[in-house]
């Protein structure tokens, strides 16, 4: 199998990191960090919302945590803002949602990091192919990702 577009745009950029393939179907986070060897905290999901009509961005957090509205209207600056649907995900990403990651995208998009995910020292992530993961350092990620700013944005 090729890489994917994640590990093809960190491979250009030099980053550390490695792919894994789910042997099959993943019905679960859980499922999907015991195959990977991570606790679902590792797990990252990537989020696109959009902000207003042809505005969006994308928000990464740890597997269990729940976005809170709230902080993610005030660190936009929006009194409103939704998640965006799956055909705005493909247009957006051009990526299937479950699949989605900050690497490998069409065009720029503005990216925060959930603090949730600072107290971790690898994750993995969406890489642009369905049952495919990247698996990478919290510093070499950050790094990559130009130092993307960090916030609260979920519960607990």
């Amino acid at each position: 199998m090729s890489p994917s577009p994640a590990s093809l745009a960190l491979t250009a950029l030099g980053v550390p990191h490695r792919e894994f393939t789910h042997p099959g179907p993943v019905e679960s986070l859980e499922q999907a960090a015991a195959e990977r060897g991570q606790t679902p905290a590792q797990v990252v999901r990537s989020l696109l919302f959009r902000l207003e009509e042809g505005e969006y961005a994308l928000a990464l957090v740890a597997g269990p945590q729940q976005v809170d509205w709230k902080a993610l209207r005030t660190y936009f600056g929006r009194s409103r803002l939704t998640t965006a649907t799956p055909e705005e995900v493909l247009a957006v990403t051009g990526f299937e949602r479950g699949a989605v990651g900050p690497f490998g995208l069409p065009g720029p998009l503005p990216i925060v990091l959930d603090e949730s995910l600072t107290g971790q020292t690898e994750v993995s992530l969406g890489s642009g192919v369905r049952g495919v993961t990247v698996i990478l350092s919290v510093v070499d990620l950050r790094a990559a990702l130009n130092h993307p700013p960090v916030a609260a944005l979920t519960q607990g």
